[in-house]
């Protein structure tokens, strides 16, 4: 009997690449000042491993490599977009870093509060009480 790798390397790299992807996201346009840097190697490591699919005799190494390949192709466009929820108040801005500094300074709905480091009340939180929680972090 033969056993058909493919459907397992698929999920994990789903799995792994879409994990990894989120917290390196987050982490790398929090710390980088230069975000086209990271942005740029994204692209080249995601099509690098998109073209590796292709060449692959072998079907979940092939599969795994497109699964990542394209993962990181989204991240590299994760990057702004996550810049833009730092921007709108979405996600905390990194005072330290000289381009969240600048965001902070010119976007008021900026702030370095972690909105989804509380508590959970059991309800909604009020525009007054995510307000407080944003000026306690500012």
């Amino acid at each position: 009997m033969d056993f058909n790798l493919v459907g397992l390397a698929a999920a994990l790299a789903t799995f792994f690449g879409i994990w990894a992807g989120h917290v390196s996201v987050r982490k790398i346009e929090r710390e980088t000042v230069r975000l086209w840097i990271p942005t740029v190697i994204a692209l080249a490591l995601g099509l690098g491993l998109w073209v590796a699919s292709t060449l692959t005799s072998n079907l979940p190494l092939s599969a795994a490599s497109g699964i990542l390949g394209v993962t990181l192709l989204w991240d590299a466009l994760e990057f702004h977009r996550q810049q833009a929820r730092i921007k709108h108040g979405h996600a905390p801005a990194n005072p330290h870093n000289p381009r969240h500094a600048k965001i902070l300074a010119e976007y008021p709905a900026a702030t370095t509060a972690d909105l989804l480091d509380r508590d959970p009340i059991g309800r909604a939180y009020t525009a007054q009480e995510i307000a407080s929680m944003k000026a306690g972090g500012r």
